[in-house]
């Protein structure tokens, strides 16, 4: 009698197994979901819209975006998170739910590590920028400025553990300056108030400024990247500025939910990844001032753990946090 329960368990199981495999060989075989978690138009959810366009056309199903925002990204996460590993959802996110929110956050209902990383989509370098009235023509100038006005000089940012906020702190530990915090509810709100002369610094990104800083109503001191931006050959990194710590770039990532079979992440992995590689999808990239993304799930893996060591460490050594 046990050789015969355990041959049913093991005929049991076969099958069972037959049925993910033959699941994940006719993956996609209905409608996916991108969960993005800001908001409609923010260049995450214009990359999701453009990564998802071509892998519609490529598997022949459709593939719905759909904005699940507030509390940081955490409420996105959350859902995501708790979707069925079957590949039919999965989250399209900015840094923050994939490693900051793990330290900046109190308490989380969903553990960042446990996601199942994809792909890098891209990536778009900060910079310092400065409203056009400061006396400052770069970042030596500005941390002078900064020094000789302590807790007077102010910098915007899209909230408490967005990547500007993050960045500012970086700065004035890096250089024992003191500035004051103003948070929005986007960048487009920081960069208006900077044009109204309510805001001096803001560290956005490339793409939110740059038809501001050609048209001469910012300035940009510096790229904080290990490069110069293409759109912006002429200005220096924070290394030729003479803050060479000074890295700070937004990203953007596909990940599956948790337990997402290995097999499936590759299969979904393997057809972004030559999304990404398509003239016409690097050109619209270019053109977000993207630089585009690369690597395998492992690769990915390592990144986003990179990140959430280097942006704990500003968290914890400023002792910022949210409820």
């Amino acid at each position: 009698m046990r050789r015969i329960l355990a041959l049913f368990c093991t005929a049991i199981a076969a099958l069972a197994s037959g049925g993910v495999s033959q699941a994940e060989d006719a993956y996609p075989s209905k409608t996916i979901r991108f969960i993005v978690p800001f908001p409609a138009g923010g260049i995450n959810d214009v990359l999701a819209r453009i990564v998802a366009d071509k892998l519609q056309a490529k598997w022949g199903q459709s593939i719905i975006v759909e904005q699940k925002t507030g509390a940081g990204g955490n409420i996105g996460a959350e859902l995501a998170s708790k979707a069925d590993p079957d590949g039919y959802t999965l989250f399209v996110s900015a840094p923050g739910p994939l490693s900051i929110n793990g330290t900046l956050y109190k308490h989380l209902t969903y553990k960042p590590e446990a996601f199942v990383p994809i792909a890098v989509l891209g990536g778009v370098p900060n910079l310092t920028i400065v409203k056009k009235e400061l006396p400052v023509n770069s970042l030596k100038e500005l941390i002078d400025y900064v020094k000789a006005r302590p807790g007077k000089v102010v910098y915007g940012s899209q909230g408490n553990g967005a990547t500007p906020h993050l960045t500012a702190n970086m700065f004035m530990t890096m250089t024992g300056t003191k500035m004051v915090h103003v948070p929005y509810r986007g960048e487009t709100l920081v960069l208006q108030d900077m044009l109204g002369g309510h805001v001096d610094v803001f560290f956005g990104n490339i793409s939110a400024a740059l038809a501001l800083w050609r048209d001469g109503k910012i300035k940009v001191l510096a790229v904080l990247d290990k490069a110069r931006a293409a759109n912006m050959p002429d200005v220096p990194t924070s290394a030729e500025a003479g803050l060479p710590g000074l890295v700070s770039t937004g990203w953007f990532a596909m990940v599956g939910p948790p337990n997402l079979p290995a097999a499936l992440q590759k299969k979904i992995a393997d057809a972004t990844i030559e999304v990404l590689k398509m003239p016409d999808v690097q050109q619209k990239f270019r053109a977000l001032s993207v630089v585009v993304g690369a690597g395998t799930p492992a690769e990915t893996a390592a990144f986003i753990k990179d990140e959430a060591h280097r942006w704990g460490e500003v968290i914890r050594a400023n002792g910022i946090a949210v409820d």
